[in-house]
């Protein structure tokens, strides 16, 4: 009978192995660690970085050696061949481009505030996450506890009705309905062994620990989920206004902006210096071995090169302004619904929770005084039933901590900055 639990647990033990309880402030100081999520997205800044650094120089000075072989037949002597080679240094410098270098880095510039923004954003996914695995470890083992002691309780019944079977007392219908309410509460059981081991796996992995599963957790305190906070109408327009993801999309569209302006310079003139040594194997006296001077290039025809330019530049900024406008409405819906939940959470979740908790600590209660009586045997029953009102309690304040950071999240903003005036909401 007790040959899975046995072998469910010796699977468990290896991997749990001895190591401090974690706390929640310690797993959530991993969403800044080293993980696949953030480091696309310091990746994604690092692109943008290089490309501001590209941008930056694409006017700065450039030096080149040049060196050409070759012959050719002179007006003293036009019936010969004669070496004319040639090596030279030239120094080249843009001085004036009308605003191609300008645009290019001001959107380089926008592109690199709306990655750093990306990477905060993530950082709030990652924190959300390793949140939320948090909880669910703590709700396996909870919910493992209280279904082990329900099991163990069956299995006494289940084995006293045996006897009381073999001595004529019992039914072989009643005996089979015994045993099969002990194996299927056996099965729900062996489940939350299982869903111990799948929740710190899960846990590991958003820690960026795969290898490395946390054995015991410290329940958190979670004194915030008493924040108070501002009405909806006062949210939104403080979410519409800092919510990293859509101050990343106006970022980019700023880039745009400027990489419209860097395009349409492209019809305008640009001014170079030119400063250059060299050396040849022929004089003449059209030839200098230093020379400077400014080169005026101005572009008269360039096809539909510019045109086509813009093109996608407008596109690029309706597509834009077409997924801002998106997610401002799923943000409003996103921040209502949050709100909504806190409010029922609080309201009405929370406090069926804690009635529930209460009758129950006066049903163990009574449990305990009929056991020392020996009037009943129930109080491993009891002690279970407790077991789960305690876990229905602390379900709604994960949920609630969960749904607080969303918010936080949302709005882009530590919440208590936004109420600095309030103090922490009484219970109820």
């Amino acid at each position: 009978m007790r040959l899975i639990p046995l072998l469910l647990a010796l699977v468990i033990a290896p991997a749990l192995a001895e190591e401090k309880p974690l706390t929640l402030e310690v797993a959530l100081a991993a969403a800044d660690a080293a993980h696949p999520l953030m480091q696309s997205a310091q990746a994604n800044l690092d692109l943008a970085l290089a490309d501001q650094q590209l941008a930056a120089s694409s006017t700065d000075a450039t030096l080149s050696a040049e060196g050409v072989l070759r012959r050719g037949k002179t007006v003293v002597n036009p019936d010969g061949w004669e070496a004319d080679n040639l090596g030279r240094l030239v120094l080249r410098k843009t001085l004036f481009d009308f605003g191609r270098e300008r645009g290019q880095v001001e959107a380089a510039a926008h592109e690199v505030n709306a990655r750093r923004l990306d990477l905060l954003d993530t950082r709030d996914a990652r924190r959300i996450d390793i949140m939320a695995r948090f909880f669910d470890v703590l709700l396996a083992d909870a919910q493992q506890a209280a279904d082990n002691e329900y099991t163990a309780v069956l299995y006494v019944n289940w084995d006293d009705s045996k006897r009381r079977y073999e001595l004529g007392e019992m039914s072989a219908r009643d005996l089979a309905q015994k045993e099969a309410s002990y194996q299927d509460l056996r099965e729900q059981r062996n489940q939350s062994q299982l869903a111990q081991r799948a929740t710190r796996q899960k846990l590991a992995n958003a820690l960026n620990q795969p290898g490395k599963l946390p054995a015991e957790l410290v329940p958190p305190s979670l004194g915030q989920n008493d924040q108070a906070l501002l009405s909806y109408e006062e949210l939104l327009p403080a979410a519409l206004q800092s919510n990293r993801r859509l101050l990343a999309m106006q970022r980019q569209l700023d880039a745009v902006a400027s990489r419209i302006e860097a395009v349409r310079a492209g019809r305008a003139p640009t001014v170079e210096l030119e400063l250059a040594t060299g050396d040849y194997s022929r004089d003449a006296i059209t030839r200098d071995r230093y020379s400077g001077g400014l080169i005026l290039n101005w572009p008269i025809y360039q096809g539909e090169r510019v045109d086509s330019r813009l093109a996608r530049q407008f596109a690029e900024r309706s597509r834009i302004e077409a997924e801002a406008e998106q997610y401002r409405r799923s943000l409003a819906e996103s921040l209502l619904d949050t709100l909504q939940e806190i409010e029922w959470l609080r309201g009405s979740a929370r406090p069926a929770a804690k009635v529930q908790m209460d009758y129950r600590d006066k049903a163990l209660d009574r449990a305990r005084a009929e056991y020392e009586l020996e009037m009943r045997s129930n109080l491993g029953g009891s002690m279970a039933d407790t077991q789960v009102a305690a876990i229905r309690a602390n379900r709604v304040e994960y949920r609630l901590a969960l749904a607080l950071a969303r918010l936080e999240a949302l709005v882009g903003r530590p919440l208590a900055e936004l109420a600095p005036q309030t103090k922490l909401m009484e219970k109820q």
